[in-house]
């Protein structure tokens, strides 16, 4: 039954039987054609010589570079590697047959080995172990024409100029001739004007804005032949936003924290403790900069912002620590000179808002005069304007009416205090009389109490105290005392008027030059955001 079937097929085959039969034995014959091609090629060939026929002819190479990837960018090292396809076509006299003679087959592809290959390399390879690229076939016309494309992945030399690091712009060069055939034996030519850039893996780093090629002819010093090469210029731009987010932006921030430590109180103790760790801080930033910069003499954009930024938070820092000690002056300080007072505290404290407690902005500062009736006391404590103490001596048949010396001992406590008014008071204690005299300011009269107990009116800008001694030989004590007080307060009220004034010198100067701080980081920042931009 089977024998029958196979009979059947045989006297009428089907037709994709046929076919496959047709192709099947077309294909053995291409094979059996090929294999008689390469015999017939490579019986008399040999891959050490140039394939000329004379060896005065020159023979042409076509060089087309085609960018895949840039894998990495060492600035420090100066390193580009970069993922390329490289084609070479060039034509080999020895290598030529007609297609009729081999039922047609126009190309064969054989291994790169078994032919003639130039001696391209890159010029500027900074790879360790000259690692070569991958061995692939290549593609043999009728007429001679190879054509040999093979990728690789070269590490070439470049000039990093990090100047206006990150905004910076690079351009890397590769640079490819033939190593030992001089420009009478080997010429380059360009198959296109530039690298073609279609099938390019966009980085994350960098924006290739181009890769032109050009040829040049150089004269050696070893050798007096021309040696033609062609030398592609990558043209690289960084994205600087990763930089400008982690770098940048931080730093900035930071920067507009050393001009508040001038407006931190000065009795707080932490002025000169944030302007030492906002140096720490910009330190570690530096340091990050400086690990991925080369050592090179240019400085990087960044890093001069750094340093600028660094140097003005120094400066702050001695800056606070000369205004503290302003500040804590302590009463052995001398009084603020004229031009001081003048310049700082009355020009310089209004153009940067400095105003004492209780005082507007909007309203001007005007000396008030001391109301009428204030309260003095001699207990080391005192309101209102300076008084004056006078002693003088009486004589025993001098002394105060029993009216007043009666009024003296109801009223007068131990504590001088006298009364509202412009009226005269006088009191008897232990043989002494006091005589109280309360005067207004400037032009006012007030009524005093002579000798012989007449009244009279005098013009006085103090308020005088007079103490009347009948017994002064028995009181020294009491008046050195009196006036020792006295003396004691007013010394002690200057004290504190005098500190005053220089703790309001350091407050203006802290207000001063936190304003100039402020403008200089702004315009320091304007600049590097300008570079961006």
């Amino acid at each position: 039954m089977r024998i029958a079937v196979l009979l059947n097929i045989l006297k009428e085959p089907p037709a994709d039987f046929v076919s496959q039969w047709i192709n099947q034995f077309c294909l053995c014959a291409q094979g059996r054609y090929a294999f008689k091609l390469l015999n017939d090629l490579f019986v008399n060939y040999t891959n050490a010589l140039r394939p000329v026929e004379n060896t005065d002819n020159i023979i042409n190479v076509t060089l087309q570079i085609t960018l895949s990837q840039i894998i990495d960018m060492d600035e420090r090292n100066q390193i580009l590697t970069t993922y390329l396809w490289i084609r070479q076509v060039w034509f080999d006299a020895y290598l030529t047959w007609n297609k009729t003679d081999y039922d047609g087959i126009d190309t064969i592809r054989i291994p790169s080995s078994y032919v003639w290959r130039p001696d391209i390399v890159l010029y500027n390879n900074a790879d360790d172990h000259f690692s070569s690229s991958m061995e692939t076939n290549v593609v043999i016309r009728h007429d001679g024409q190879i054509m040999w494309d093979k990728p690789a992945i070269t590490k070439s030399s470049c000039k990093v100029d990090v100047s206006y690091f990150p905004f910076d712009a690079q351009q890397c060069r590769l640079t490819f001739g033939s190593w030992t055939h001089n420009g009478n034996q080997m010429d380059l030519h360009n198959a296109l004007d530039s690298a073609d850039l279609a099938d390019f893996v966009e980085n994350v780093e960098w924006e290739v804005q181009g890769m032109p090629a050009k040829k040049n002819i150089i004269l050696y010093g070893c050798c007096s032949d021309p040696y033609p090469d062609i030398t592609y210029t990558l043209h690289l731009k960084r994205r600087a936003s990763f930089y400008i987010f982690n770098l940048l932006i931080p730093c900035m921030m930071i920067s507009f924290l050393a001009p508040l430590g001038f407006y931190l109180p000065a009795d707080s103790g932490e002025k000169v403790s944030l302007g030492v760790t906002v140096l720490l801080a910009l330190t570690v930033f530096q340091l990050l900069v400086a690990e991925s910069m080369p050592p090179s003499e240019n400085v990087p954009l960044i890093g001069k912002y750094y340093i600028a930024t660094m140097t003005m938070i120094t400066a702050s820092t001695a800056l606070t620590i000369f205004i503290m000690n302003i500040h804590h002056c302590g009463p052995e300080a001398q009084p603020v000179p004229a031009w001081a007072r003048r310049f700082i505290l009355q020009y310089l404290a209004r153009i940067c808002f400095v105003y004492d407690m209780g005082e507007s902005c909007l309203s001007v500062h005007t000396d008030k005069p001391a109301q009428k009736g204030s309260n003095y006391t001699l207990n080391g404590q005192a309101e209102g304007e300076d008084f004056t103490l006078r002693v003088r001596g009486v004589s025993a048949g001098e002394g105060c009416s029993q009216k007043i010396k009666d009024q003296l001992n109801e009223d007068v406590s131990p504590t001088l205090s006298p009364w509202q008014g412009k009226e005269s008071h006088s009191g008897w204690i232990d043989g002494t009389c006091v005589d109280i005299d309360h005067g207004e300011v400037a032009g006012a009269t007030a009524e005093t109490v002579s000798e012989s107990g007449a009244t009279g009116k005098e013009s006085a800008k103090k308020r005088e105290i007079l103490v009347e001694s009948q017994c002064l030989f028995h009181q020294q004590n009491i008046l050195r005392n009196i006036e020792y007080i006295t003396n004691f307060y007013q010394e002690q009220k200057a004290t504190q008027r005098r500190n005053g004034e220089w703790r309001k010198v350091a407050k203006v100067m802290d207000r001063f030059f936190m304003w100039i701080f402020f403008i200089m980081v702004f315009f320091m920042s304007l600049l590097i955001i300008g570079k961006a931009v």
